[in-house]
């Protein structure tokens, strides 16, 4: 499974999640100013998830998947967003996981994971982010990851897979709901 399909995968899960923490009886009256809004964009790049991208790298596109997606909700003050590109590159994992640590790094401190868990001395970073979920649940991603941001608004720069010399990775930008700690 590409990035983009896991991101798109993880974005059902919290659609569903939102929908179901939702109260008996919460949808907005036609005049109470909240509105619904639902984008998707098969065009995102690099510099949509706010990072550059890797040199002797190109877009990877297949049949089965495009290379890019950025999509998202807005529902009265709940906003989710998720932009993600697939890249391939010949060059070593490290090679790629080093070039993006400094980028990663103005978005706070990058944690590095390895099968959603945490490798190296920091398990999170100062702004809470971790390797998993808000609810401290390990990710069930089966990649190599750095993250940066915060729980609410990160970014991934995430190994999907070597297919003969080539390296599968993928960038994303996710902005989830904030919790409010008013949910039932």
């Amino acid at each position: 499974m590409d990035f983009c399909a896991l991101a798109l995968h993880r974005l059902a899960f919290v659609l569903l999640g939102t929908t179901l923490s939702a109260a008996p009886g919460a949808a907005p009256a036609q005049d109470s100013g909240k509105g619904f809004e639902l984008h998707t964009n098969s065009n995102a790049t690099a510099a949509d998830v706010g990072l550059p991208v890797y040199p002797r790298s190109k877009l990877a596109k297949s049949a089965d998947n495009d290379a890019a997606v950025d999509m998202g909700f807005t529902f009265g003050e709940t906003h989710f967003r998720l932009v993600a590109a697939n890249y391939v590159s010949s060059d070593s994992i490290a090679q790629i996981l080093d070039f993006y640590r400094k980028p990663l790094a103005r978005y706070g401190d990058v944690l590095e994971c390895d099968h959603g868990k945490p490798v190296g001395a920091t398990k999170t970073a100062r702004s809470g982010l971790t390797c998993g979920d808000r609810n401290g649940n390990q990710s069930s991603s089966e990649n190599h990851q750095l993250r940066a941001g915060t729980p609410d608004k990160y970014r991934i720069v995430g190994i999907d897979e070597r297919e003969g010399s080539a390296i599968h990775f993928g960038l994303a930008y996710v902005e989830t709901p904030k919790e409010t700690g008013t949910r039932k």
